[in-house]
């Protein structure tokens, strides 16, 4: 079960918190999140799923910045948000996707317990030109039965900027130290 527009509302500051939170951007059944105005975009040719990706970050100008196909873009959203006592989810908008921009290519889902930026996963089937604090994707609550163990994971928990992949941590966990000591120098924003 979805929850309702109405049921996000209820629940905001106790299983729901939205930061920052709009009222016009509540929908019936789900709430529109924005777009920051940073991406990352991966500098490796072949990415290596044992390594720490290379990265390079690129501001989004008012005027706008052109994504291209056949490149992945990692974004966040300005909303920091966290969930409890259900499954939180984003989606991309009908709107944009109808532009041919997909805003999280695999992970939609979050988990229970959530914490943090939302990192999108975006990719243009064709050349488009994406702003600043537009509303790109909702984010949307499933009710979760029986008993919750909520994520804790050390990996994207609390994340306060763009998330790159993790996985090398899982496949090589010396790892593991040296991405836990960047996460916790990213300065943190709402």
């Amino acid at each position: 079960m979805i929850l309702s527009g109405e049921e996000i509302r209820a629940r905001l500051g106790r299983d729901i918190v939205i930061k920052p939170f709009d009222e016009k951007r509540l929908n019936p059944n789900s709430y529109n999140l924005s777009l920051h105005n940073e991406i990352l975009t991966y500098e490796e040719v072949v990415l290596d799923m044992r390594k720490k990706n290379r990265v390079r970050r690129l501001v989004i100008p008012e005027e706008g910045l052109i994504l291209q196909p056949h490149q992945l873009y990692l974004g966040r959203t300005v909303e920091h948000t966290e969930t409890h006592n259900c499954v939180p989810m984003i989606e991309g908008r009908s709107s944009v996707g109808r532009l041919g921009l997909f805003v999280h290519v695999t992970a939609g889902f979050g988990d229970a317990g959530f914490c943090g930026f939302w990192t999108l996963e975006m990719f243009a089937v064709q050349p488009i030109r994406i702003y600043p604090w537009i509303e790109i994707c909702q984010i949307l609550y499933h009710r979760i039965d029986g008993a919750v163990t909520e994520y804790c994971s050390d990996k994207y928990q609390n994340s306060r900027d763009i998330q790159p992949s993790l996985l090398f941590r899982e496949l090589n966990p010396e790892a593991e130290h040296e991405a836990h000591d960047l996460q916790q120098r990213l300065p943190f924003e709402f």
